[in-house]
């Protein structure tokens, strides 16, 4: 039989337009030829929907949407993700749930065994696992159905396992010859490579074919990439959908063949790829069409821009310039560039003036005291202010502009560059700040290369440098990765990369004493394997050994 792969992009809780969505390409798949077709876990509802299932509304809502493309998509099979209402002795309002629909009504229903509850998900809150798992039959075949993390505890994979119980195994073992996995997978750098190695190890090791159709877009903070996946029984690659990108692909169940669609392959393409479609994702499924950006002639507010301009068009992007005491004319004539290279809005908006009257306002309570960051985030939060008073004018949405490397060790100042609704680059290091600009200038130069040569600077003081508060980004990068991802201590970071255990220790107390301002930090994209905000919870008030 052939069978299609739905990569759909859907918004959480738009169910009209998620069944229609759903229904187009059941019905292209059908015209094609296929007599099934697999979409994404939680496809009828979008994911993740976290606490919106408490609401019976909700609840209610899947079933109407999965009894509407029942009745629409009669003429092939579907297999699609929603919610279904959970027992009311479980103490949950929901199932996340995996229906088969078949001549016009729904056939099958197989619910999520194994919830995460770690990094960014956190399901066990939100759901009720299944008791059970069967297979269902389709075209000779013993069907083993399973969604997301029913795949990911494979003891064969996998050298410390998350859970006791093995919803593959037990399917497998139970007959099943055919496995399927609907997922709402998100991406982060190296998760392609990870998802295809392990679901390689289930069909070498019970020698079945495996079939994975994964969502894709941005929801909130997460981005999901597609990139579904068949492999025979031997583990190879025989059908592959795009990254980043909506896709419909087809394979035959019986000779295991199918079509491979390209991938982006180089870490730069895929981060880069993964920005442009969150952001552009968290711009339209929140309501806006147009976004602003405070450019500052730095490398930062040139990616971000750039990303933005790709993601939206030019036409919908704003550039903000807005020099204030310290600010250098090579870096005004920077973010001119910048915004003329990417054809979008530029506005210039001195803040000397501004940052004059704050100073004469406080003149009489500050007397007495010397200068310190106080007066340098005057200069910040006169900026924000600005950026938000546009937001508010023209309703775009502002994209705060700091990198994770700034984020970590709080050198951002609340109110003041970290206004905005989205912090576009918050999850890339620095350094990878620099490899993605010229990523994008490898593609069409637009970025200024004085961006990417002159010491990086906040330009709140004279003759200001990075430098002159953290140590080299290469040298933070290393630290902040072992740090923040790895959860490694001070002596071991700084014994295997032979770094001074002071300098270490320094920046770790950095981390540790930015806890409150990061809380307070618009929602950024995750692209590294453990990105501030949800899926890292640390206390503010606490204590920590380094």
């Amino acid at each position: 039989m052939k069978i299609a792969l739905g990569q759909i992009n859907p918004t959480v809780g738009d169910f009209s337009g998620n069944s229609a969505k759903i229904i187009d390409f059941a019905h292209r798949a059908q015209r094609a030829g296929a007599g099934l077709i697999l979409f994404p876990e939680l496809s009828v509802c979008g994911y993740p929907p976290r606490d919106l299932v408490e609401r019976p509304t909700f609840v209610a809502h899947n079933r109407e949407a999965i009894e509407r493309i029942a009745s629409e998509t009669s003429g092939i099979a579907v297999v699609c993700g929603f919610v279904t209402p959970a027992e009311a002795e479980t103490g949950k309002s929901a199932m996340n749930s995996a229906a088969l629909l078949k001549e016009g009504r729904v056939a099958f229903v197989q619910s999520k065994m194994l919830l995460p509850t770690y990094d960014v998900f956190d399901e066990m809150r939100n759901f009720a696992p299944s008791k059970s798992q069967s297979l269902f039959p389709f075209c000779g075949k013993q069907m083993a159905l399973t969604i997301c993390e029913d795949a990911w505890n494979d003891k064969n994979f996998w050298n410390r396992r998350l859970y006791t119980f093995d919803p593959v195994e037990a399917l497998i073992h139970s007959g099943g010859d055919f496995l399927l996995n609907i997922s709402a997978s998100p991406f982060w750098i190296g998760k392609r490579e990870v998802r295809r190695k392990m679901l390689a190890a289930i069909a070498r090791n019970y020698k079945v074919p495996v079939v994975m159709v994964n969502q894709v877009g941005g929801n909130d903070s997460l981005v999901f990439d597609g990139s579904s996946i068949v492999l025979d029984r031997d583990g190879n690659v025989i059908a592959q959908g795009k990254s980043f990108e909506e896709d419909i692909m087809y394979f035959d169940s019986d000779r295991l063949a199918g079509e491979i669609h390209s991938q982006l392959e180089c870490e730069e393409a895929t981060v880069y790829a993964a920005l442009v479609l969150g952001t552009r994702d968290y711009v339209h499924k929140c309501g806006f069409e147009k976004v602003i950006v405070g450019l500052s002639g730095g490398i930062d507010s040139a990616l971000t821009a750039s990303i933005a301009a790709e993601a939206l068009g030019p036409e919908n992007v704003i550039g903000v310039g807005m020099p204030g005491p310290y600010s250098s004319q090579g870096s005004i004539d920077d973010a001119r560039t910048l915004a003329n290279n990417l054809g979008i809005r530029f506005e210039l908006l001195p803040i000397n003036a501004m940052v004059d009257a704050y100073r004469e306002t406080l003149q009489g309570v500050f007397a007495g005291r010397k200068e310190d960051e106080t007066e340098e985030n005057i200069q910040a939060r006169t900026r924000g202010t600005l950026l938000m008073a546009l937001s508010n004018k023209f309703g775009a949405i502002v994209l705060s502009t700091g990198n994770k490397s700034e984020l970590a060790v709080g050198y951002c100042t609340l109110y003041g560059d970290m206004a905005g609704g989205l912090a576009v680059i918050s999850d890339v290091p620095k350094t990878l700040v620099y490899r993605l600009s010229r990523y994008v200038n490898s593609k069409r130069p637009v970025i200024p290369q004085a961006s990417l040569e002159k010491p990086p600077s906040a330009e709140l003081r004279a003759d200001q440098k990075d430098s002159d508060t953290l140590p080299p980004y290469e040298v933070l990068d290393a630290i902040l990765e072992d740090y923040v991802e790895d959860m490694h201590p001070a002596k071991r970071i700084a014994a295997e990369h032979a770094f001074d255990i002071g300098l270490v220790r320094r920046v770790i107390r950095m981390v540790e004493r930015s806890e409150y301002k990061r809380q307070q930090a618009a929602p950024g994209l995750k692209v590294s394997p453990k990105a501030f905000g949800y899926g890292r919870r640390f206390p503010i008030a606490a204590k920590s050994d380094v």
